[in-house]
């Protein structure tokens, strides 16, 4: 990118500011364009509720998901499928039943997303 000169119509930018921002904004672009790419996929309050759940037991099925979240099986496989083409879950067979769980390169930015509930449900109020 390309770096901000000390002259500008603002009258007082803070070059310095700037030019650190742009350059943590290149350093950071892989990270922010996944992350971006997980919230686009989790906007949606059923997706978010199955990543959670997911989140919390490691592995589930889609039988386990349409009890939970009381849509039908149909409904949930649909937004795996959503969730799977995104690369957000993987999925693994065990006899006649496949599991969905977090793929392993999408792990880490959805673990750092749900920990916020954990954290707000852990923290003592004073």
């Amino acid at each position: 990118m390309k770096k901000t000169e000390e002259n500008c119509i603002r009258g007082c930018a803070n070059v310095g500011m700037i030019n650190n921002n742009i350059q943590e904004i290149d350093r950071l672009n892989e990270q922010l364009e996944q992350t971006a790419q997980v919230l686009n996929l989790a906007g949606n309050g059923t997706r978010l509720k199955i990543l959670y759940i997911i989140h919390k037991e490691g592995k589930v099925c889609v039988c386990d998901l349409s009890d939970i979240l009381n849509l039908s099986v149909s409904a949930i496989s649909q937004h795996l499928r959503k969730l799977k083409d995104g690369k957000l879950l993987q999925s693994s067979k065990v006899g006649q039943t496949i599991y969905y769980q977090f793929n392993t390169a999408s792990k880490g930015t959805l673990e750092k997303i749900f920990n916020i509930f954990n954290y707000k449900t852990t923290k003592k109020v004073a």
